[in-house]
């Protein structure tokens, strides 16, 4: 089943400190002033904080899901991916290791380890 926005809204508004953001009729989820996902406006893509260093060989890895940002955007850590592309699981991986890279290495510690806690 295709991963559809409210599937990331439910996941990213249970991560500390983060909150969405309307912008230019774009959905983004931040934390303080730091994007770590957006969608675009027709809602079938998610960009996402992702490691520059790896971005290349995620896209090369799987190209009919990954994409490179725009050429303006190349100087972020970013990537995009086709939603229907993606399952949940993997959206929740994308999506939390994209808003540890926004937020206080103590908040992501604490909040993996409630989590991993929590999980049976």
């Amino acid at each position: 089943m295709a991963v559809v926005v409210e599937d990331v809204r439910r996941l990213a508004l249970t991560l500390p400190r983060a909150y969405e953001v309307l912008v230019r009729d774009r959905i983004k989820f931040r934390v303080k002033s730091l994007v770590f996902v957006a969608f675009s406006h027709d809602e079938t893509l998610m960009g996402f904080g992702f490691p520059k260093e790896e971005r290349d060989l995620l896209v090369e890895s799987r190209p009919d899901t990954f994409q490179l940002p725009r050429p303006r955007d190349m100087r972020y850590q970013w990537v995009v991916a086709r939603l229907d592309a993606l399952d949940l699981e993997e959206m929740h991986e994308l999506v939390i290791d994209a808003w540890q890279m926004v937020v206080p290495k103590g908040v992501a510690r604490d909040f993996l380890a409630r989590r991993a806690w929590d999980e049976p």
